[in-house]
């Protein structure tokens, strides 16, 4: 089978044409690309590592604040319980006095 002049170089045209348009990755792209978005990545960790530490830092703070309303609040319900105790005693168990 022969194919003429014209024809194969028509056919040359149109396939170098086809590469041309055709967007094709190589091994070496996507290994770029992988490295870009591990890089990425990686710094996008590292923010969200570091705005966890904050929000935890906050956290502590707040907590602490709670913690000693807390220890405020037993000491004056203790106290509050007492001088309940102490007017039943002194209602019931000294009557005389």
């Amino acid at each position: 089978m022969q194919v003429c002049q014209k024809k194969a170089k028509a056919i040359s045209i149109a396939v170098r044409k086809s590469h041309e348009v055709a967007d094709v990755a190589t091994k070496r792209d996507l290994e770029d690309v992988r490295k870009e978005i591990d890089t990425r990545f990686d710094k996008l960790d590292a923010k969200i590592d570091s705005q966890i530490s904050l929000v935890r830092k906050d956290l502590q703070l707040e907590m602490s604040g709670i913690r000693a309303e807390q220890k405020l609040m037993r000491w004056m319900l203790g106290a509050g319980i007492l001088g309940i105790l102490s007017l039943v005693v002194k209602a019931f168990l000294m009557p005389a006095l």
